[in-house]
């Protein structure tokens, strides 16, 4: 639920003390900003001083990474697990295709250096949870988000928030982005505005759904605008406002969002004053979703328990070949969306979308009395539908563990992934 409120013009002091001095190579690097009145040579002085972490070098934090090294931020922390794969490439600009397979903190530090090497780039090679958050966000002066996904999402605010640090959130999917700064004390917090997460599968990914590549940069450039408003302390930042972008439309628009009273975690009496667990918190410790780690095995704990089975790749492959020589019959079925399909497929599957499943529409277009093997991309939304065959009464219904995934990896790699 979003929360809508009214709340006029916000300053807020600068979050930096400026640092000593310019040297002269700075001020003919940063010369175009010394002209700005609003910055001048105090205000570069406080982005030299500043500290600023980005979680996540993916497609916001790519742009991100870039601008604040631009800008001259001293210090930039970048936080991240993941490589480098094909599939990033197309919008994740920080990496280039040298850099596929590299530890995505590595690829970026390195394209920053080549940006500015007056700034210092801290790595940090880790997967962000309840465990190290407070410990890696507390040196930095301000959190730019660029997360996917709910349960960081919410540990990130969180942890701003016990920490008194201000973060700017930016989220896109497809042709649509939201921005907007979350500063407990000053407007209010995620938790505020998004008091629930969704329920898990609900809402696609850019994994699943696609996003437009410049979306990121759009996106990504604001936030950085609003990271350097607030170390500066210039400019009415997009406390208590939400910036809401259709690319499609070309239009920006602005909802005004408040501080909720009975907020949990920054409302007049907050319950949460630690950490929780995130996974939990947002419905993944017993249900997978397409890109968290552990998903196969969560899903074939559920298949069990929904009274299905489960099937390998390589199975399938032999399953495919003893189909194709006349020796078996089952139904392969594909419950992905239309793009997903064009960028990948099984030879033999069959395309139903897991909507038909849910609608119930599927089980008249499958033949009776032969086994049914139903795939997606990670084994997730399959088992869904697997699920949802077996309470209607069809047994030998069979999950593709590890989904397409699985398969490009154990059967076919010359295949691509997404």
């Amino acid at each position: 639920m979003v929360r809508v409120g009214n709340l006029g013009h916000m300053t807020i002091p600068p979050l930096v003390d400026p640092a000593p001095d310019l040297t002269t190579e700075e001020r003919a690097r940063y010369a175009r900003h010394i002209l700005l009145p609003d910055i001048g040579a105090e205000g570069q002085r406080r982005l030299k001083n500043a500290r600023v972490l980005v979680v996540g070098a993916g497609g916001l934090g790519s742009p991100a990474l870039l601008y604040l090294a631009a800008a001259g931020v001293g210090t930039i922390g970048v936080v991240d697990d993941d490589v480098v794969d094909a599939s990033n490439l197309q919008r994740q600009v920080v990496h280039g295709t040298g850099d596929v397979g590299r530890p995505k903190t590595e690829s970026a530090a390195e394209t920053v250096a080549s940006v500015n090497p007056l700034v210092h780039v801290v790595r940090h090679d880790l997967r962000l949870d309840s465990s190290n958050a407070l410990d890696v966000i507390r040196d930095y002066d301000v959190v730019l988000d660029g997360t996917d996904n709910f349960p960081t999402r919410y540990l990130v605010n969180d942890a701003c928030v016990l920490l008194g640090k201000p973060h700017v959130w930016g989220s896109i999917y497809r042709f649509d982005g939201q921005v907007s700064v979350w500063f407990a004390g000053h407007g209010p917090c995620y938790r505020c505005v998004f008091t629930e997460p969704p329920p898990p599968g609900s809402v696609p990914s850019c994994a699943t759904g696609g996003v437009l590549g410049v979306l990121c940069a759009a996106i990504g450039s604001v936030q950085v605008a609003e990271t350097i408003k607030l170390i500066v302390g210039q400019g009415d930042p997009l406390v208590g406002r939400l910036l809401v972008h259709d690319s499609l439309r070309q239009s920006w628009d602005t909802l005004r969002i408040a501080r909720n009273p009975a907020c949990p975690l920054c409302g007049d009496h907050p319950t949460i004053t630690e950490l929780v667990d995130y996974e939990a918190f947002c419905g993944l410790t017993d249900t997978a979703t397409d890109g968290v780690p552990g998903t196969e095995s969560a899903a074939g704990v559920a298949g069990a328990q929904a009274g299905f089975g489960e099937v390998s790749a390589q199975q399938l492959a032999d399953m495919l070949d003893a189909r194709e020589r006349g020796e078996r019959a089952f139904e392969l079925v594909d419950v992905r969306d239309d793009g997903e399909l064009q960028v990948v497929s099984v030879p033999g599957a069959r395309a139903i979308h897991l909507e038909e499943f849910r609608a119930g529409t599927a089980l008249g277009k499958l033949p009776d009395g032969i086994p049914v093997v139903v795939m997606c991309k990670s084994g997730v939304r399959s088992a869904e539908a697997a699920g949802l065959l077996a309470r209607a009464g069809r047994s030998d219904v069979h999950n593709l563990t590890g989904g397409v995934l699985a398969w490009v990896r154990d059967v076919d790699p010359s295949l691509p992934v997404y």
